[in-house]
């Protein structure tokens, strides 16, 4: 009889690859309401993404992610721009697909 491996499941993998793909779009959008709306994704986003790893015993990610929620908060903006934004929005899409990737849990059944 051979012994049941343990499943886990990704959480954190959806709202990962979304927050990845609004920041990607971002350098698009630089001015308005869109970039409003980013912002409000990308932390709302990042909250999930720190709540899941809190889940998964990954206390690590959750202070990272608590960072960029706090970076890429709509409500009080920092008003960051440049390459230097730029290349913190593409370093932020990375960090979420890998913490997608990454952050994994058991699967609890029934």
């Amino acid at each position: 009889m051979a012994s049941p491996t343990p499943q886990t499941q990704r959480n954190a993998l959806a709202p990962g690859l979304l927050a990845a793909i609004a920041l990607f779009l971002s350098p698009l959008f630089t001015q308005g309401l869109v970039e409003t709306i980013i912002l409000f994704v990308v932390a709302i986003l990042a909250l999930i993404v720190a709540w899941f790893a809190w889940q998964a015993r990954q206390w690590w990610w959750t202070v990272v992610f608590a960072a960029v929620a706090v970076v890429w908060n709509p409500v009080y903006p920092f008003g960051f721009d440049g390459w230097i934004w730029t290349g913190a929005q593409f370093v932020a899409a990375l960090v979420f697909i890998a913490a997608g990737i990454l952050i994994k849990n058991d699967r609890v059944t029934a």
